[in-house]
C-alpha cells in the first residue's frame, strides 16, 4: 500500500475509511474476463485500486491495470458504480473500508497479461460462467453479478 490511503492509515489505524477506487474489467475477443487471484485473500478479482490525490478516476483505472496486470487500456467505457453496504470490507490485515468504486470495461487493450506488482498471484481468462460469485473477492461481487446479467442480456456468454 502506498500513497494517500497509506497516509490515512497512519492517522486512523484500521478504522473504516471511505475509499474511492477505479477499476477496469478486461474482456478478450471471446468475451472472456481477465481475473487475478489476489495475494491477500486468494480470491479472484479484476484490476483496480484507490484513487490518489488529484488523480483522474480514468487515469487511476489505467494505472492500476498496468501495475497489476501489465496491460495498457486503449479504449474503455464506463460500466458501473459499485457502492453501499455490500462494498464494506475488512481486509485480512484488519483495515476496514467503505468502497465507492467506478468500474470500466475494456475490450481494446495492449500487452501480454502478467501479474506485475505482488498483489496478484495468478492471472487467468475465464468465461463468465466458469467461476462462481463465491470465488470473487467480496467487495466486487455486486459488479460481478451485474456483469453476468449484462452479458446474458447481450447473449455474450459462450
Amino acid at each position: 500500500m502506498s500513497g494517500y490511503i497509506a497516509d490515512i492509515r497512519k492517522l486512523v489505524g484500521h478504522r473504516t475509511v471511505i475509499q474511492c477506487a477505479a477499476s477496469i474489467i478486461i474482456l478478450d475477443d471471446q468475451n472472456r474476463v481477465l481475473l487475478g487471484k489476489r495475494a491477500d485473500n486468494h480470491l479472484w478479482g479484476y484490476s483496480g485500486g484507490s484513487v490518489e490525490i488529484d488523480e483522474k478516476v480514468e487515469d487511476c483505472a489505467k494505472r492500476e491495470l498496468m501495475e497489476e496486470m501489465g496491460l495498457e487500456a486503449v479504449n474503455m467505457e464506463f460500466f458501473y458504480v459499485n457502492s453501499g453496504a455490500e462494498t464494506h470490507y475488512i481486509y485480512p490485515n484488519g483495515d476496514e473500508v467503505s468502497n465507492i468504486e467506478i468500474v470500466y470495461v475494456c475490450r481494446n487493450w495492449r500487452g501480454e497479461p502478467r501479474a506485475a506488482d505482488g498483489e496478484v498471484e495468478e492471472l487467468k481468462f475465464f468465461n463468465i460462467d466458469e467461476i462462481t460469485v463465491d470465488e470473487i473477492s467480496p467487495p466486487i461481487r455486486p459488479v460481478w453479478q451485474k456483469l453476468t446479467e449484462n452479458m446474458k442480456e447481450k447473449n455474450e456468454i459462450r
